[in-house]
């Protein structure tokens, strides 16, 4: 499953932000593209977690949004991603495709944009990489360093 630990989406600020550091009036942010770091208070922003993110199914539960991106990106060749500005027949065709059993009466047009557009985002800039990866890169990176240390 994809790791979205670090992505949040500000209210008032377009695309997805990493986050960088949680303060107790607010986050600090960093703009995937300029790298450009800043403190968003929260009297200002709303701030949605990637990882608190999740789609309604019909079974009354939920689907966390890692999963959905997951699927999004494992089905990509098969499956291309309508641009978000597609007819709304078409997104929910789309969603259905790759979410069967999301909740048609719950999940609006608005939310299947919302999630094309940030999974579009993030595809574009190579980020959609999974948590097991990342672990076992940090975990050879750690050993490594040990090894080093040792021969020292």
């Amino acid at each position: 499953m994809i790791d979205v630990k670090s992505f949040v989406a500000v209210g008032g600020i377009s695309g997805v932000q990493k986050l960088i550091a949680v303060r107790q009036n607010g986050l600090i942010i960093e703009n995937f593209d300029t790298k450009q770091r800043k403190f968003v208070p929260v009297r200002q922003h709303e701030f949605s977690p990637f990882e608190t993110i999740s789609v309604y199914t019909d079974d009354n539960d939920t689907v966390p949004l890692a999963l959905l991106l997951t699927n999004m990106r494992d089905q990509l060749a098969d499956n291309p991603v309508p641009s978000e500005k597609a007819d709304s027949a078409v997104l929910k065709a789309y969603f259905a495709d790759i979410l069967p059993n999301y909740d048609r009466d719950r999940v609006h047009v608005s939310d299947i944009k919302k999630a094309i557009k940030w999974f579009t985002f993030l595809n574009e800039r190579n980020l959609l990489k999974d948590k097991v990866v990342e672990e076992a890169v940090e975990e050879i990176e750690n050993t490594e360093g040990a090894v080093e240390t040792a021969e020292n």
